[in-house]
């Protein structure tokens, strides 16, 4: 995964063996350096540094159990990969043995006080991280799962307005594989960089590559879409009713399955960019 890169293989063994303890030290660095250098550029240039180095990939229910059920492995092209994931590094999409998973303790849950449960949900779609995982992370109730018990996690994971993101980052091979159900850290990485000078354009998350359709007839203005959207999207107006703002949504779709009325579906959406949709990229798929 690495070459001869040798310090990013020790950082992915620190990075994972240590999960817990790296995580919550870089959220606890982040919220100082806001707090006490906020205005200054430099803070915000070393944000949009480790950013370009380690985000996340939004993906709807439906598109992350296309990966969760494929049979086959997958490595998407260059040109494709870095259209779904639009960042300068950590934009390789491989999954190779995909029904090869394993499921640990989430470590952005863990390195809290008062964390969101349950904890065990963070995946490794794949066997060379998930081998990893089960060699070197039993302190984190690692553990083999079939694809059906991961397709289980994802659901309940939604009942529970989480939302679904697939992680990268460069010292991990700069690939996907590893799929966790966000309530904390890297949301709150992204809120971090929204009070530095330029922070509109300081982003850890891509979105899926959709957006949300609205039928008004079927709206029954009962507010469920407000209280399950994470990124302040959906906001009541004067008379309580849900009012929808495109621009901040990240298209999650987890005010979709929470809307009773079914008012609520999931559009593909240019300016959103491409989402990771198996299907969708069959014909730019090298598949072996």
């Amino acid at each position: 995964m690495h070459g001869w890169r040798i310090d990013r293989a020790v950082h992915n063994y620190v990075y994972f063996v240590f999960y817990k303890q790296y995580v919550k030290t870089f959220l606890a660095l982040g919220r100082f350096l806001v707090n006490r250098f906020g205005s200054s550029k430099l803070v915000a240039f070393a944000f949009k540094g480790v950013y370009a180095n380690y985000h996340a990939k939004v993906l709807t229910f439906n598109d992350a159990s296309k990966i969760l059920a494929l049979n086959r492995d997958i490595v998407m092209t260059a040109e494709v990969a870095k259209r779904i994931i639009p960042f300068s590094a950590a934009n390789k999409i491989i999954f190779k043995e995909p029904d090869y998973i394993a499921v640990m303790d989430c470590p952005c849950r863990i390195s809290r006080k008062n964390h969101c449960e349950p904890v065990n949900v963070c995946m490794a779609v794949g066997r060379t991280t998930a081998e990893f995982w089960l060699e070197h992370c039993a302190k984190y109730h690692v553990r083999k799962i079939s694809q059906k018990e991961a397709l289980d996690l994802l659901k309940q994971s939604v009942k529970l307005n989480r939302i679904i993101a697939a992680y990268l980052k460069t010292e991990t091979g700069g690939r996907t594989g590893v799929i966790c159900s966000c309530c904390c850290g890297g949301l709150e990485g992204m809120r971090l960089s929204r009070h530095l000078p330029g922070g509109e354009n300081i982003i850890n998350i891509a979105h899926s590559g959709y957006s949300v359709e609205i039928n008004p007839a079927l709206c029954k203005s009962c507010g469920s879409c407000i209280k399950a959207c994470a990124f302040e999207a959906q906001k009541a107006d004067a008379k309580g009713g849900p009012t929808y703002d495109v621009k901040a949504c990240f298209g999650c779709g987890v005010c979709v399955a929470k809307c009773p009325s079914g008012a609520r579906r999931l559009v593909l959406d240019k300016s959103k960019g491409t989402p990771l949709d198996v299907d969708l990229q069959e014909e730019s798929l090298s598949t072996h």
